[in-house]
């Protein structure tokens, strides 16, 4: 899995996330857990429309190296901070899984999936993006 680095600004209730290496593309929010998870949405979104397009994005830098590059204007000394964006892109196909849980997990998992209105498998899916997206 491919990981961006992203810009993370903001003070109060207003966070943006910018990804130099995918111009155009930042995400926001009120808090910069929401930013984050705007950015890597957007991401994701970006991608998709290239593939669909017939193109790639660039490949993600390191960190040095956004941090060495003045043309991202990355400012430590006014709170900028670096965070890391994985990837997520779906492939357009489900493929079947075996796995093991535990029997009171799985009792859980179902419960709360049923709770949500959602199948086992798309809660699965759900939780395992949002804990790609945490890092």
């Amino acid at each position: 899995m491919a990981y961006y680095v992203g810009i993370l600004d903001g003070n109060r209730d207003v966070w943006g996330v910018r990804i130099p290496d995918v111009p155009g593309c930042f995400g926001g929010g009120p808090t910069p857990e929401d930013a984050i998870a705007d950015a890597i949405s957007a991401l994701s979104e970006v991608a998709t429309d290239h593939a669909s397009a017939g193109r790639a994005l660039a490949a993600p830098r390191l960190a040095a190296a956004i941090i060495s590059d003045p043309g991202t204007e990355y400012d430590a000394k006014t709170g900028e901070t670096l965070v890391m964006l994985p990837l997520l892109l779906d492939k357009g196909r489900t493929v079947k899984a075996n796995i093991s849980l535990d029997a009171g997990l799985l009792e859980a998992i179902d419960a709360e999936a049923a709770r949500r209105g959602l199948t086992r498998s798309a809660f699965l899916g759900l939780a395992a993006r949002e804990k790609i997206a945490a890092g």
